[in-house]
């Protein structure tokens, strides 16, 4: 019989870390759901089994508390400025705690040239685990599919008919958040073949926005066009949809604006070798994700 182990999950109540919290938990793992405020999110959490932590990333001895006791840690951290410091605490946690490994969410953007600030704290943010001695799995995932199911991006689509985005003809294979979590399950679980890796996280195929466009067509019988939008536009757009109570939005709309250059450049583009590899499941398409997301865009 599997030994049960404890697992210090952050972002739970988010897009990876609440499918990683239920994939650990069916394995019969002890885990500890790191969040920021107790609300129907994390009493969801609580109800599957989990352990809820309150804390903040970002207060030191929240972080060291949280991770007394585990085996492993994910750390994952919204598109706002504070990574590197969080990362710093996180990893002096981890030292302390002495676990076998922390997974990372990076990003695919994610270099120490970037013109996106927050793909550049991603890159420093990997170094200082990196640096810090901690045995780390650095991921970095492209566009998710949940991509396709934000306002900026959803809105044009069902309103209009179009996928309005900056893109140029750059490729991706979109990667829904469960697909990321049953790798991340699986690196905490056995972290010993990856240990010092950076994966790249992708889907199974590769698409062009007009590609992406005629798979969602597909699953919605409606016909979706393709209409790139310049730099400006996308400014506009994203202005006007992410919401003013967003913690620093000026910090996520130039992250958003400098990748949609990389985007064009080829930056995002790759498919999936790891997640089927290591998990025996290959992760779901385009169209997959839109026939379960379905409801996301009726009008």
């Amino acid at each position: 019989m599997m030994q049960q182990r404890k697992y210090l999950i952050t972002g739970a109540t988010g897009k990876t870390g609440g499918h990683t919290v239920r994939h650990l938990l069916k394995q019969g793992h002890a885990v500890r759901a790191f969040v920021h405020r107790e609300d129907e999110r994390s009493a969801a959490l609580r109800h599957q089994g989990a352990e809820v932590v309150v804390g903040d990333i970002l207060e030191h001895d929240d972080v060291i508390n949280a991770m007394a006791g585990v085996t492993g840690a994910y750390l994952c951290y919204p598109i706002r400025p504070g990574y590197i410091e969080a990362t710093a605490y996180f990893a002096d946690a981890a030292r302390r705690a002495a676990v076998e490994v922390v997974v990372e969410l990076s990003q695919i953007s994610a270099r120490e040239d970037s013109k996106s600030h927050a793909a550049r704290n991603h890159w420093i943010a990997e170094r200082v685990l990196d640096w810090s001695g901690v045995p780390t799995v650095h991921l970095r995932p492209t566009y998710f599919a949940e991509w396709l199911i934000l306002p900026w991006v959803r809105n044009p689509i069902v309103q209009e008919g179009k996928i309005t985005l900056p893109y140029g003809a750059g490729r991706h294979a979109p990667i829904a958040a469960e697909d990321q979590a049953r790798l991340i399950a699986a690196v905490l679980m056995q972290p010993s073949d990856h240990i010092g890796k950076t994966y790249p996280l992708c889907g199974p195929v590769e698409l062009s926005q007009q590609d992406i466009a005629d798979e969602v067509g597909k699953v919605l019988g409606r016909k979706i066009a393709y209409s790139p939008s310049t730099i400006e536009q996308y400014r506009e757009n994203l202005e006007k949809y992410i919401p003013a109570a967003y913690q620093r939005p000026e910090f996520l709309i130039q992250h958003l604006l400098a990748v949609a250059i990389d985007y064009q450049n080829g930056i995002f583009s790759g498919v999936d070798g790891i997640i089927g590899e290591t998990t025996g499941q290959a992760p779901q398409t385009v169209g997959d994700f839109v026939k379960a997301h379905r409801q996301a865009f009726e009008q």
